[in-house]
């Protein structure tokens, strides 16, 4: 019963996020800030930025990440830093 319940919170926090969070205003504002900081640059490959990827997750504080667990990364690099 106590799994179910974590994964049910889990999926809901992960729902929120891609489905909300992400095309709000306030993280299209975040990851504009990133990009700019990172000369729209790749962190780990040099390419052209594209995306930003979360180095740390605000577990409990979706939205309150700072800026610092930010990078700017390729689609290629943002996807193996996933798998």
């Amino acid at each position: 019963m106590k799994h179910w319940l974590f994964e049910a919170e889990r999926k809901r926090r992960r729902d929120y996020y891609n489905d909300v969070y992400l095309k709000s205003d306030a993280w299209q504002r975040k990851r504009y800030v990133v990009l700019k900081r990172d000369n729209w640059r790749c962190v780990y490959c040099g390419a052209r930025a594209t995306q930003v990827h979360h180095n740390k997750y605000a577990k409990y504080n979706i939205g309150k990440e700072p800026i610092e667990w930010l990078v700017s990364v390729c689609k290629n690099c943002h996807d193996s830093q996933h798998h």
